[in-house]
């Protein structure tokens, strides 16, 4: 590893070598002493300077070619996940569903195929209510035990002096453990509070039983039984109260959703149906019951669209950031921390390999030009660019083109994601790339920590020496002076000279 120093960096450690040697000078002469502080700063820079800064270079070179290879990787990245269905071939295999009336609506996955069907729904699945006779909202009903039953499951609610009003009642089924999916509230009418239970599942399967044991002091729990039939015929269920003279009554039937399919019967206990037709799942609302509707099953071409647009935009987004990243100013002598780089290159060709070929081969083999999708006129681009009148033609006139060119084994989508995936993945290029970095890095660390502990070491060197010499030369100037003194100089005739005159 090299650096040529800047014009500053030069101008600025001559000048601290100058001062430095002007330092010894006037120390020497006795004009002043030498600013051993300063010299030693300046000897030990210009020692290690050349070696901290082709260090420091070489470090701030890696983390620029490590940051641009994770914007690389990010931007392959988000590529990948955004073919992700394209590649599997889900998108190809979506279909739009539509009824002709309201009440109606569909949602078609994987398994659906086209085609129209004739649907009449003759009721729609619904949830059991019931509602006790009348009682005084703080009347203590008795003590005892009811049984809450519902869909062969039940719980055991323990009726005492704490909790036999209606309120207590309904707080003991809603809290209660193991509730099988009943909820109680209480209903105030003109003529008194009622206790009203509802299931919460719809259909036929779903009724509610109450049962009443070991009751004392009865003041109406024993009327709180009641026993539901579920209708076998696909009606509605009924009920039969426990005290006549106290009936419950229902105010929501427990019923399948029944209908036909091109004539042909199916019932669900849900009203969102997925069993009637393959791959649809059907929702049916209250507007439905008792109308015959055409619900139609085709391609989602606005799906697949969007699909194939979106895979273009993030295609041109790898391909712009790859240019940011191999960029060069010829004005400025700017450039990409990737320009030349082997890895990127690879990359680069690979892709733009696979978005130009054809897949399959002879008259079967499919380009994405066939469905509309080119590059620029600029071929240095490397961009492409959507026809979308072609493309909505190849979506509803020629699917098999489109399904080919996407298919899940050697499609573009799959052929761009197997490549992304040898990419990016551990021990691929990237990976190995980033690896000799990140190696490259930590020696840089580790000269870097000797170098220091090696200016430490000169520094404590030269304080030493300089300090020394400085003491020295302070000595021999006052040594100088004194005999100077005695014998006389250039203008002094001396002490002693005097004396002997």
């Amino acid at each position: 590893m090299s650096s040529i120093p800047t014009t500053s960096s030069t101008a600025s450690d001559n000048s601290a070598l100058q001062s430095a040697a002007q330092s010894i000078i006037s120390g020497s002469t006795g004009n002043s002493t030498m600013d051993v502080s300063s010299l030693v700063t300046a000897l030990v820079n210009a020692k290690t300077a050349g070696q901290t800064a082709a260090l420091t270079a070489q470090q701030t070179k890696d983390n620029t070619t490590l940051s641009a290879y994770g914007t690389l990787s990010s931007a392959l990245s988000a590529l990948q996940s955004g073919i992700a269905n394209l590649a599997n071939g889900t998108t190809l295999s979506t279909f739009a569903a539509t009824a002709s009336g309201t009440g109606l609506s569909a949602t078609a996955g994987a398994g659906a195929v086209a085609g129209s069907y004739s649907v009449a729904v003759t009721q729609i699945a619904s949830s059991q209510a019931l509602s006790s006779a009348a009682f005084g909202a703080t009347t203590q009903l008795g003590t005892g035990t009811l049984t809450i039953s519902l869909g062969g499951k039940s719980m055991n609610i323990n009726v005492d002096s704490t909790n036999n009003t209606l309120s207590g009642i309904a707080a003991a089924i809603n809290g209660g453990t193991g509730n099988p999916g009943v909820t109680a509230t209480i209903v105030t009418g003109t003529d008194g509070a009622h206790l009203v239970l509802r299931a919460a599942n719809t259909g036929a399967a779903n009724v509610i039983n109450v049962s009443t044991s070991n009751v004392t002091t009865d003041n109406g729990l024993s009327s709180l039984g009641v026993t539901s039939t579920a209708s076998t015929t696909g009606g509605q269920s009924s009920i039969t109260s426990a005290n006549s003279s106290s009936a419950w009554t229902q105010s929501g039937y427990a019923q399948d959703a029944e209908f036909t399919v091109g004539g042909i019967a199916a019932s669900s206990s849900t009203n969102s149906v997925t069993t009637a037709i393959s791959g649809v799942t059907m929702n049916l609302t209250a507007a439905a019951a008792g109308t015959t509707q055409t619900l139609n099953i085709s391609a989602d071409t606005s799906a697949q669209s969007t699909a194939i647009n979106n895979f273009v935009s993030l295609y041109n987004t790898v391909v712009t950031t790859m240019a940011t990243l191999t960029s060069f100013n010829s004005s400025s002598t700017s450039q990409g921390p990737l320009l030349g780089d082997s890895t990127l290159q690879t990359i680069q060709n690979t892709l733009a390999t696979i978005i130009g070929g054809s897949v399959g081969s002879g008259s079967t083999g499919s380009t994405l030009a066939a469905i509309g999708i080119t590059l620029k006129d600029d071929p240095a681009d490397g961009t492409l660019v959507v026809n979308s009148s072609t493309l909505s033609t190849a979506l509803s006139s020629s699917p098999a083109t489109v399904a080919n060119l996407f298919n899940a084994s050697n499609g573009i989508a799959e052929q761009l994601n197997s490549s992304i995936i040898t990419f990016t993945q551990t021990g691929g290029i990237i990976d190995t790339r980033n690896s000799a970095l990140n190696a490259d890095l930590k020696s840089i660390t580790t000269q870097q920590t000797a170098l220091a502990n090696y200016t430490a070491q000169l520094t404590s060197q030269y304080q030493a020496q300089f300090t020394a010499l400085n003491t020295l030369m302070a000595t021999m100037n006052n040594n100088s002076q004194y005999l100077t003194q005695l014998f006389g100089g250039t203008n002094s005739a001396g002490a002693l000279a005097t004396n002997k005159g």
